[in-house]
């Protein structure tokens, strides 16, 4: 039974990664997940300098998900450098590092920091809503989208990976700007933005009033997504969106996604990555699919 996929040349043992900013580099969850089983760790978002994030109040629960205004924050690429490419390095499971900035420079100088590191590939988040400049103001544009794909493919000597947003009237656009810039993969969906508004306090709940949308609520939105960018262009598609288990996956899997990513789910049970490993193996079993990119799009 083969359960690897391959995206851009890189080769996985399975298709289960970890969604930016639930994760953070692996370390908090290593007593409770053994990295080495995960396909790969995809990392929160790592800037170019230091990132203090948003003010708090900055996360809130919703039926069916969660609200987050964390705003990216970070210790900056020196100190990920440093200390994370090590820590990841000692587990069996490739690494997926997610890159932010403010502008297409800072992008730039965090691709080049990260050329000459062991990682395998790069994650470009120009679809965050949580941060004023960069992040959404680049993923909602797709003349912005294909021109800083363009630039971030002359500097990056990893296959790039491009986060679209959801936050658009046609995800498609978006998709076909990426590939025309160059992109090797894309992933989806980012956070769809939301609000949540204290009726006893009349006021906000979160500090920076909006925040991204993110757990089981916004599944079926996602897989909708994923199904459209799959069968509007050529490349790899990394998942993501409300994924709890196997049968979550497995819904991505189909409507034409190679890997998947899971995140909120993390926050409630810290084990889902790898039960939803075992869920998969188990669907194959039962199912007797040989082979997982059997499953790829399978439906039409």
């Amino acid at each position: 039974m083969n359960t690897s996929v391959t995206i851009a040349g890189i080769e996985f043992k399975n298709p289960v990664t970890t969604a930016s900013g639930t994760f953070g580099s692996g370390m908090e969850y290593s007593e409770y997940v053994d990295l080495s089983k995960l396909g790969a760790v995809t990392t929160k978002g790592v800037s170019s300098v230091p990132w203090p994030g948003n003010p708090t109040p900055r996360v809130a629960e919703t039926y069916g998900g969660m609200l987050n205004a964390i705003g990216l924050q970070n210790p900056g690429v020196d100190v990920f450098i440093k200390r994370d490419i090590p820590f990841l390095r000692k587990y069996d499971t490739k690494i997926i590092v997610n890159v932010v900035g403010k502008t297409t420079e800072e992008y730039c100088e965090v691709v080049e920091r990260l050329s000459d590191c062991d990682v395998d590939l790069l994650e470009i988040n120009i679809s965050c809503p949580n941060v004023k400049e960069g992040g959404i103001a680049f993923g909602q544009d797709p003349k912005c989208v294909e021109a800083i794909t363009h630039e971030l493919k002359k500097r990056a000597k990893q296959p790039i990976i491009m986060k679209l947003s959801p936050n658009v009237t046609d995800i498609t656009e978006t998709a076909k700007a990426a590939q025309a810039g160059g992109a090797d993969a894309l992933s989806l969906i980012n956070t769809l933005t939301g609000m949540k508004i204290d009726i006893h306090r009349r006021s906000f709940l979160l500090a920076n009033r909006t925040g991204g949308l993110s757990g089981p609520a916004v599944k079926p939105i996602a897989v909708r997504m994923v199904y459209q960018v799959a069968n509007a262009v050529k490349l790899p598609i990394i998942g993501m969106g409300g994924i709890a288990n196997a049968e979550d996956a497995l819904e991505f899997i189909m409507a034409g996604a190679s890997m998947i990513a899971v995140g909120t789910a993390n926050f409630v049970n810290p084990t889902a990555t790898t039960q939803i490993v075992e869920g998969i193996e188990a669907y194959m079993k039962k199912y007797q699919v040989e082979d997982i990119n059997e499953l790829i799009g399978c439906v039409k």
